[in-house]
């Protein structure tokens, strides 16, 4: 479903076809921007900022970012394939009709980000804390969610057969409302999963 254009972040500059592959955006501030076509191809950051921005159509491909924070951003249409990010921010952003092959998070801030629908199949999310975040409709059989905080997530309707679900908090997931044959999970993930089923474990 696309995104109410009402509900997009107000921008106050426009960039629009830039070439950035490979460039190195460490330090970069940028707020309230619309990046639209921008190739971030192999790029490279650490401790970058983007706040409140808009990114249609771009390509973060094989990009590695440490520490930067994308607060509050939308990306529409964008593709993440083996994209590397450690320890970044990206509290409240939204990623619609994205694409993540092999895409790989370590650490860092994901709470209320927004990834209804997205397809996660090849990602490999570790550490990061993705408290309250929308997983709604995920296609994520045989992702990896390691050692995640994902308490109040949202699972309604995810696949999230064959994934890797070990030492992450899975308090929020309903198995009657996600699809979970074959995951992988620890006894601390299956005590809470009996509880959302209204087991007495003892």
């Amino acid at each position: 479903m696309a995104i109410d254009p009402t509900r997009l972040p107000r921008t106050d500059t426009v960039i629009r076809d830039a070439d950035w592959a490979l460039d190195d955006l460490s330090g970069q501030v940028h707020e309230r921007v619309a990046f639209s076509g921008v190739d971030l191809t192999e790029a490279t950051s650490t401790g970058a900022s983007f706040s409140d921005c808009v990114f249609t159509r771009c390509r973060f491909n094989a990009g590695t970012h440490v520490r930067t924070a994308m607060v509050n951003c939308v990306f529409v249409g964008c593709s993440f394939f083996e994209v590397n990010l450690e320890e970044c921010k990206l509290v409240g952003s939204v990623f619609e009709d994205c694409t993540f092959g092999l895409f790989r998070a370590a650490g860092g801030d994901w709470s209320f980000v927004s990834l209804a629908g997205a397809d996660l199949k090849k990602a490999t999310i570790t550490g990061v804390r993705m408290r309250e975040a929308d997983l709604s409709g995920v296609k994520a059989a045989h992702a990896k969610f390691l050692g995640v905080d994902l308490a109040s997530a949202s699972f309604r309707g995810a696949d999230l057969s064959g994934a890797d679900l070990r030492g992450s908090n899975l308090e929020a997931l309903d198995p009657l409302t996600a699809t979970l044959k074959g995951a992988v999970i620890d006894t601390a993930g299956a005590v809470q999963i009996a509880g959302a089923l209204g087991l007495d474990v003892r």
